[in-house]
């Protein structure tokens, strides 16, 4: 343990690697009651200072988006920030538009899932990639959404947040879609998050998708908090683009998920389990990719190989990417993961029946 961030856990009084922002230790977050409500105040506190709700509504119409489950009163908002109830209706931002950037990057790029991508090995060559290597000369055009469905207190993207506040830059999905040419062999969905704006992401797709044929695949880099009729949409466009859907597992335990990242991880892992079993249809190309921020004294050698378990009983091929923890946030006090605890991590992933482990940010380890 590196000493000059161990901190004592408010709680139980162990020495760890401790958050300032929770002053208590992982297994107090998981046991202890007074630890988790430490946790809903770190929340609340990061919600307030970026003007949005602090707690999901439940009195009003259902929205029926996510796994929050926001009930929104008439005139309200959800739990995201951009969708409202106005008579009875819940709705997103008028024309279909949404809160989100875009921007064209030569590939190879710093993918989740550049390891076992066709942009970034080519593999499925010569259907779904231009080169049986990297594809050189071509893009991707990275599309930002300025929304969230969780709060996660270690987050790396967190100044969507001001874009959510100020409900811009807006783009209606035909505007996004004129951003691609026939350089471009991938479109990748992110945030913040695209749950909040899934139809919008969906409708990009669809269009590109039908305006010619050629290699376009469709990728989604997501929480994976959506409903599960929303995942199997990404899944089919995803399968049939040779595209790759990435979804983070923050954490296992859900009481460790919600006190680090403020919401369920229910969905998250009912919509892993169905696109894991949708990839079986495709193996030239893995549909599905999921990733771990390895976070010091949160998310370690303990909490890793119970995602990996969890992912071998549905398939041992799933590729499984695990990110070296950069200091951000409500969580900038933390260190940045050492190359002895991400070897570790990989370690217990494979020992607990995965194939595919990779460090995905080799570069950031200390």
């Amino acid at each position: 343990m590196r000493k000059d961030k161990a901190r004592t856990c408010d709680i139980c009084g162990s020495t760890s690697t401790i958050a300032g922002c929770l002053g208590v230790c992982k297994d107090c977050l998981i046991d202890d009651e007074d630890a988790r409500r430490r946790a809903e105040l770190a929340h609340y506190n990061s919600r307030i200072r970026s003007h949005l709700p602090t707690r999901p509504p439940r009195e009003g119409k259902a929205c029926g988006q996510c796994v929050n489950d926001c009930h929104i009163p008439e005139g309200g908002v959800g739990y995201c920030g951009v969708r409202w109830n106005i008579d009875d209706e819940i709705v997103g931002l008028g024309g279909y538009e949404a809160i989100v950037s875009a921007h064209r990057e030569p590939l190879p790029t710093n993918c989740v899932a550049d390891w076992i991508c066709p942009g970034g090995n080519g593999c499925g060559y010569p259907m779904y990639s231009h080169s049986p290597g990297t594809e050189r000369g071509f893009y991707n055009l990275s599309v930002f959404y300025g929304a969230c469905t969780f709060d996660c207190l270690f987050c790396q993207n967190w100044h969507f947040k001001d874009m959510t506040s100020a409900l811009r830059p807006r783009m209606s999905p035909e505007a996004v879609e004129e951003m691609i040419d026939h350089s471009t062999s991938c479109v990748c969905f992110f945030g913040g998050d695209p749950t909040s704006f899934i139809q919008h992401s969906i409708s990009v797709a669809e269009i590109a998708r039908g305006r010619e044929n050629g290699i376009r695949r469709m990728c989604w880099e997501t929480n994976g908090s959506m409903k599960s009729r929303w995942a199997r949409k990404l899944g089919d466009i995803a399968m049939e683009s040779g595209g790759i859907v990435k979804v983070d597992a923050k954490a296992f335990d859900n009481r460790l998920h919600r006190a680090l990242c403020g919401s369920s991880n229910s969905q998250t892992l009912r919509n892993i389990e169905i696109l894991g079993k949708m990839a079986a249809g495709r193996r030239e190309v893995p549909l599905l990719v999921v990733s771990t921020p390895m976070i010091p004294g949160y998310v370690d050698e303990e909490e890793v190989p119970k995602i990996a378990g969890f992912l071998a009983e549905i398939d041992p091929d799933t590729p499984y990417s695990l990110l070296a923890f950069h200091p951000s946030h409500a969580m900038s006090d933390l260190p940045v993961t050492t190359r002895k605890e991400a070897e570790a991590c990989v370690k217990a992933a494979r020992e607990a029946g995965l194939e595919e482990v990779h460090i995905g940010n080799e570069w950031m380890l200390r």
